[in-house]
């Protein structure tokens, strides 16, 4: 019996799609853990500074990325966003967003304030909560984005009260008027006893271990298109000349 390999253009093809599919996804996941590692140094570096206190100068997101700050003002009480689709534990949820107004200027910070749970199966209803009165003082982490979900269909317009997938403090500033610094804080600490807010932020060396497991999974996609356009066309080439 002579083993001879056949070869087929069309699973060819197929195979140099799959295996240049799994490479380039692979090769972006494995981008994300290294963004993810490279946020877990940057927070162990800057972790043990001094918290830096807003004013109305305004900050670069990526100097103060991941720094303890602390700012005091007033929250625009009639300017809450809900950023759709965000999970903690196993519940579906959202993140409050609020500015604030930094005490003696005209300049704003979004607040990430904590996370809400959602009324199940009412899409529209808004969770309650409690948004002090007054002047306060937050402090937490400065985040250049609060995270990145699928959009589908049209964003809705960010307005007062908006459910939406995701947020750009350039697109909060747009759409309300005011001045905004160009990152989000992060609130820190426990929430007032009675208060539905939780503060459970996940750390960004969590999602590490996922992104390179499915690195994995598409460069492993990839060989075994290899191997299946391989062992298949021995085959085919052995039946034909049994």
């Amino acid at each position: 019996m002579r083993i001879r390999f056949r070869f087929r253009a069309i699973p060819f093809v197929a195979t140099v799609l799959l295996v240049a599919l799994g490479i380039a996804l692979g090769r972006w996941q494995d981008g994300r853990a290294a963004e993810k590692i490279a946020q877990q140094e940057l927070l162990r570096t800057r972790a043990g500074g001094a918290a830096l206190a807003l004013g109305a100068q305004v900050l670069a997101p990526e100097t103060v990325e991941l720094s303890p700050v602390t700012v005091t003002g007033e929250f625009v009480r009639d300017w809450p966003l809900f950023l759709n689709n965000r999970p903690q534990q196993g519940k579906v949820g959202f993140y409050l967003v609020m500015p604030l107004r930094i005490a003696g200027t005209n300049m704003h910070v979004l607040v990430a304030r904590g996370w809400l749970p959602r009324y199940t199966g009412e899409f529209d209803r808004l969770p309650d909560f409690d948004t002090p009165i007054g002047t306060v003082t937050v402090t937490g982490l400065a985040r250049a984005s609060m995270g990145h979900v699928m959009q589908l269909g049209t964003p809705t317009p960010v307005a007062p009260k908006a459910i939406v997938q995701n947020l750009a403090p350039a697109d909060f500033a747009q759409a309300s008027g005011l001045a905004v610094q160009p990152f989000f804080l992060q609130q820190g600490g426990p929430a007032p006893a009675g208060d539905k807010l939780a503060r459970d932020w996940p750390a960004p060396s969590l999602t590490v271990a996922k992104h390179q497991g499915y690195a994995f999974q598409w460069y492993a996609l990839a060989v075994m298109a290899l191997l299946f356009f391989v062992i298949t066309g021995f085959r085919r080439g052995t039946k034909e000349n049994d």
